[in-house]
């Protein structure tokens, strides 16, 4: 019985947890290229450019292809790839700015980050090497959750853009690792302090002079925004977005628990 009552009381503070990270970050997620709202500097997450069975790995292409377009549409001004560079075989910031420089992204508009090691890290420096106190996050809609709540929890202004993607086959299991790194990610910012595996010393980003357009649509909306809100609609508007922005979020996170994908 005490055994049964422990799984029973593990389970509920994991799903707990989940839903806590989901439901607070929901708002701030962009589902689409064309709601994503123009930042100064976008971070980019790193991933592996193959998969372990040596194909092309479509999430790392899906970040490229949005970077590339946010670049492009001018919604932002400066990308910082932030990766793992654990040994030489292995640099994905290096493979993000080749992949990014071939579909036509200037080289002055990336700076390569070679510690991200997990995403705590890559945000932890973006903070505090790199200088950020704002900037647009480019990943998975089921990656986007936790990146967006240890930001903020980290008092860097973030908002999630979607990287563009179309479900493949085994994502199911990176859904799942995500639900128990969510978990974890709890721990690390409230219980045993986690800090980033290396920082060293300050490398503020450069930022070119952004385009007319960009500068013109950051001004407004800088004016629309309430201090730690970026919506833009009448307060019913943003509830009933909010609302069906979880509903969404819920049913794609839980699939075993609400039917499925």
């Amino acid at each position: 019985m005490s055994l049964a009552a422990f799984l029973l009381l593990a389970t509920l503070l994991f799903i707990a947890g989940n839903l806590w990270v989901v439901a607070s970050t929901a708002r701030y997620i962009d589902s689409h290229l064309q709601e994503c709202r123009p930042h100064n500097v976008a971070i980019v997450f790193g991933t592996s450019h193959w998969t372990r069975s040596g194909v092309r790995n479509p999430h790392f292409h899906a970040r490229m292809r949005t970077s590339a377009r946010l670049i492009e549409e001018q919604r932002v001004n400066h990308l910082l790839l932030s990766g793992d560079n654990r040994t030489q075989a292995y640099n994905e910031p290096r493979a993000m700015w080749r992949e990014l420089y071939r579909r036509g992204v200037p080289a002055a508009q990336m700076t390569m980050d070679f510690a991200g090691f997990s995403t705590y890290d890559t945000l932890a420096r973006s903070r505090d090497v790199f200088q950020l106190n704002e900037a647009l996050l480019v990943t998975q809609s089921w990656h986007l959750p936790r990146a967006i709540f240890i930001a903020r929890a980290l008092g860097i202004k973030v908002i999630g853009c979607v990287a563009e993607e179309e479900r493949v086959a085994g994502e199911w299991r990176l859904i799942a690792r995500e639900w128990v790194a969510r978990v974890a990610t709890l721990g690390d910012l409230y219980i045993w302090g986690r800090e980033p595996y290396f920082l060293g010393p300050p490398e503020p980003i450069e930022l070119h002079q952004p385009d007319a357009r960009l500068q013109e649509t950051l001004r407004n909306d800088s004016v629309r925004q309430s201090e730690g809100d970026y919506t833009e609609h009448s307060e019913s508007e943003q509830n009933r977005q909010r609302a069906d922005t979880l509903t969404e979020l819920v049913r794609r996170y839980y699939p075993p628990v609400i039917g499925g994908r």
